[in-house]
């Protein structure tokens, strides 16, 4: 039987019906983690998925699985996606890209009558982008025994409520599909993304062949003074949280300056009461913090919690670790397979690290892991503006398509490869 091929117009179709599901006035997506406007972008893939013959599942985590039968079931899957979450004032394809890209792949396997030896199973891991419960990623981390359950299902959002109630609504919402065990062997996993950064796009590439992910740490401190009259707390008195706040973010910029490579934010602060004329009693921010070195990484992140403890003068400052990420490698063999692939297609290809995280950093001390990188425009993402041109999509299932052929062991005529 001949090698199939993707049907680039209905993949792109198909990304841009799931834009629908939490579509914004102006552009873009919300569609953040076990919301409803993601139980509605579950209802959707899973119709998909059905046509196809894939069967769906979830797990304790609240991840999706679809999957298409093996001929040997108790050969460990090959399993490739990425999420379907986004960030508040998301794009269409930021994570929604790789799942997607991966039904293309097993559907065109099904409609063609073949058989994989391995089980291929499409994913769309639970709260990949930490917008809605902090911190992300939760789905992969508690699949890959990274995070025990107990200590996620109490994680809460703004409006007070928790992983476990939101994830309760989405399982009561799809009592008809199986319940997989929380973590499974995987003998080999890929994922698809846009890159979030300009790289291809500026070389001219069209496949990023991602050699792996730089290391991250995210940190909350807490900055503790005490409320007072604006008018009438003397100076010299005061335990002024903003004020010590300014000098930490200030001596942390400076810290972490001299290095091209290192990645500082501070992304987010709340002052309480956040009042005209009361003295700052809190402010609470978020610190994200990357680098490709492991050794540097460390020695930054030590760099910063002694800063906000050297600069909290009359306050008092809590640092709690949220994310403690080390930079990661993905497999030299699945890396080799996505460059042939890209030059069968005739399309060229670049080696690129991978600035932002990703699912597949949690699934490379597991398994064979690779994640493919296709150009998104000026870089952008995160923003209703992200873009991905269709040629792109196509091209990325693709050579997606072709790994999984490989991996799961597809019988087709080699001859019309």
């Amino acid at each position: 039987m001949a090698r199939p091929g993707i049907s680039a117009d209905r993949l792109w179709a198909r990304l841009m019906a799931l834009g629908e599901d939490g579509a914004l006035p102006g552009g873009g997506v919300n569609r953040q983690a076990l919301s409803e406007e993601e139980i509605l972008a579950w209802r959707r893939i899973i119709g998909w998925a059905s046509e196809a013959g894939l069967v769906p599942s979830t797990d304790a985590a609240g991840n999706l699985f679809l999957t298409l039968e093996g001929s040997v079931p108790h050969l460990a899957p090959v399993v490739a996606g990425s999420h379907i979450d986004s960030q508040p004032t998301g794009g269409l394809f930021d994570g929604a890209f790789g799942t997607l890209a991966a039904l293309e792949a097993a559907t065109v396997i099904a409609e063609a009558g073949l058989v994989p030896e391995r089980s291929i199973v499409v994913v769309g891991w639970m709260n990949e982008e930490g917008s809605r419960f902090a911190p992300g990623m939760m789905g992969s981390e508690l699949f890959a025994g990274l995070r025990a359950l107990e200590d996620v299902m109490v994680v809460r959002d703004a409006d007070g409520i928790g992983v476990g109630e939101a994830l309760k609504r989405v399982h009561d919402c799809f009592p008809e599909i199986g319940r997989r065990p929380l973590g499974f062997p995987i003998h080999s996993y890929i994922e698809p993304h846009i890159e979030q950064a300009d790289v291809l796009e500026t070389a001219g590439a069209v496949i990023g062949v991602v050699s792996g992910i730089q290391g991250k740490k995210t940190y909350e401190v807490s900055v503790a003074g005490r409320e007072a009259h604006a008018g009438t707390e003397p100076m010299e008195r005061r335990q002024d949280a903003v004020q010590a706040f300014a000098r930490m973010a200030t001596r942390m910029h400076e810290a972490m300056a001299g290095d091209d490579r290192v990645k500082f934010t501070i992304g987010r602060v709340v002052v309480e009461p956040n009042a005209p004329s009361v003295v700052p009693a809190r402010v609470t921010f978020r610190i994200d913090l990357r680098h490709p070195d492991n050794a540097a990484l460390g020695a930054f992140g030590a760099q910063l919690e002694a800063i906000a403890l050297a600069e909290a003068g009359a306050c008092a400052v809590e640092i709690r670790r949220l994310v403690d990420a080390p930079s990661n490698g993905f497999d030299e063999g699945l890396r080799a397979a996505i460059r042939a692939s890209a030059d069968r297609h005739g399309l060229r290809s670049l080696d690129v690290l991978s600035a932002a995280g990703h699912d597949a950093r949690q699934m490379a001390p597991l398994t064979r892991s690779a994640m493919i990188f296709i150009p998104c425009r000026g870089g952008i993402s995160h923003h209703p503006d992200e873009w991905a041109e269709p040629a792109h999509v196509a091209a990325g299932a693709a050579v997606l398509l072709d790994l999984l052929l490989q991996e799961a062991g597809v019988p087709y005529n080699q001859g019309d490869a």
